[in-house]
């Protein structure tokens, strides 16, 4: 069986209006998901929210930049971790050291940002 993640997908249309909203601070541009559960298979369930808002920003000013979201009323994750959206990267950085940086660093709270989210799973490629 394909592991993968589940967690939700932000809608195209969503996705245009927060990159021109919240700028993306470096070249390479994720803004994807937000991830609820790692490692998993494709039979896990999918969660049943299907919106958030950003809520507040991290970046280490060494080319990783991630939106902190929250679902529910909650930006914890269960399980640990804060519930976000990587959002740009530089050279060399790569999306899963989002999860340090919010742990390590925190973040800043902004205004909220209602988002569509939505839910589905992930194959790890």
């Amino acid at each position: 069986m394909k592991r993968g993640y589940v967690g939700w997908e932000l809608p195209r249309d969503d996705r245009a209006r927060l990159l021109a909203a919240i700028p993306p601070a470096y070249p390479r541009i994720i803004a994807h998901h937000v991830t609820l559960a790692f490692g998993v298979g494709p039979d896990h369930p999918l969660p049943k929210e299907k919106a958030g808002e950003i809520v507040g920003v991290a970046d280490d000013s060494l080319g990783l930049q991630a939106l902190v979201v929250a679902i529910g009323g909650r930006t914890d994750r269960p399980g640990g971790g804060t519930y976000h959206v990587t959002w740009s990267l530089g050279p060399g950085r790569r999306p899963v050291e989002s999860n340090d940086l919010l742990r390590d660093r925190g973040w800043t709270v902004r205004p909220p940002v209602p988002v569509a989210l939505l839910p589905r799973f992930f194959p790890i490629r």
